[in-house]
């Protein structure tokens, strides 16, 4: 045999080139039948009805499709159909609680969104009076987590700076090893803590032997929440800045400290902004430490270090629970609120970390 039949390729076959595949409408079509199916056995209607019913059609869809693909491509092509239907059901599944959420805080939300909700506070409103907004409460998250993010982001990024540059042995393991153990602290642990430590001992020094709720002790506790999470992301995005930059900026005589500041930090601040606005999302939506150190006052309060301040998350938990008539509309309307403010400030963030020339 010479060496040109050898090397010689099989040829192609017809049967080859059309294989026998599924028309395009099969797939839609299995998924009405299913629907059909399952609204005839399960009754939608009932309580929990709907859901089962749903259920039930993606579990016939995806035994329909597995056999009229075996029947029609062969086992092979049906396991893989089938497996990719398996994964856009979980993506479904994923999303559809999300938008029901989404739906939800729009359908009741939008009761309330007018200039008296945002312009007015609870001072003086009484159960029977339908007016009254959340301005205080708004004006509370705005400084609480305004406060707490200058205080943690610095420290998160040098703690992570430390960690991932600096850090050998011993110290280092530590500190990663108390981040973990930070990062499932709940959140009114951290209440109880800057209760115990700063609002019972450190704040009567200044308040004439008196505790001193305020915004201020609510910052503190959110940024025992937060630091753990802006640590840990801003050490996964430098682990994964390249290394031959850093050693080109040390080959051209770059200080270490300069090469961190002007080329890993610009680097990784996209990643390092994600980590920010999620710890921020985490402590705008905290209402058990604000409760326990900041009072929860009904007026406004543009002065963090004294006095009660209320904030969004707290002033839906208070209203979530009044017996007036009028106070679901106001939950809903500051859970709206609340949403709105953070998707806010994660696309104001996201798009200024765009801007950085190096992150590109």
């Amino acid at each position: 045999m010479s060496t040109e039949t050898l090397t010689r390729p099989a040829p192609t076959t017809d049967t080859d080139l059309r294989a026998r595949r599924l028309p395009r409408y099969a797939v839609p079509a299995l998924a009405l039948a299913a629907l059909a199916v399952a609204v005839a056995v399960v009754r939608p209607g009932d309580n929990g009805g709907l859901v089962l019913a749903g259920a039930f059609a993606g579990l016939l869809h995806l035994a329909g499709l597995f056999a009229a693909a075996t029947a029609v491509e062969g086992r092979r092509r049906a396991t893989d159909r089938t497996f990719s239907a398996l994964i856009h059901s979980a993506f479904l599944l994923a999303v559809l609680p999300l938008l029901s959420v989404v739906w939800t805080l729009v359908q009741k939300g939008s009761a309330r969104l007018d200039a008296n909700f945002f312009g007015t506070s609870m001072n003086n409103i009484g159960p029977r009076d339908a007016i009254g907004g959340a301005y205080h409460a708004i004006v509370g998250t705005l400084m609480q987590v305004g406060v707490a993010t200058l205080i943690t982001v610095p420290l998160g990024i040098a703690a992570a700076i430390y960690i991932v540059e600096y850090g050998r042995g011993r110290l280092a393991a530590t500190i990663r090893f108390f981040v973990d153990v930070m990062t499932g602290i709940p959140s009114i642990v951290a209440g109880l803590f800057v209760l115990a430590f700063w609002v019972l001992v450190v704040s009567p020094v200044f308040n004439d032997g008196r505790p001193g709720f305020s915004g201020f002790a609510a910052a503190l506790a959110l940024s025992v929440l937060m630091l753990p999470t802006i640590v840990r992301s801003t050490e996964e995005m430098l682990r994964l800045v390249p290394a031959p930059l850093r050693e080109g900026a040390y080959a051209l005589g770059v200080p270490k400290w300069k090469t961190i500041l002007q080329v890993v930090l610009p680097t990784a601040a996209p990643g390092i902004v994600t980590g920010v606005m999620l710890s921020v999302a985490r402590a705008a939506g905290e209402t058990a430490p604000v409760l326990l150190v900041a009072g929860g006052g009904a007026a406004i309060n543009f002065n963090p270090f004294q006095e009660s301040q209320s904030s969004l998350a707290l002033f839906v938990y208070q209203q979530a629970g009044d017996a007036s008539r009028y106070a679901p509309d106001r939950a809903w309307t500051a859970a709206l609120t609340l949403v709105a403010l953070v998707l806010l400030l994660t696309v104001t963030a996201k798009l200024l970390a765009r801007r950085n020339p190096l992150s590109r």
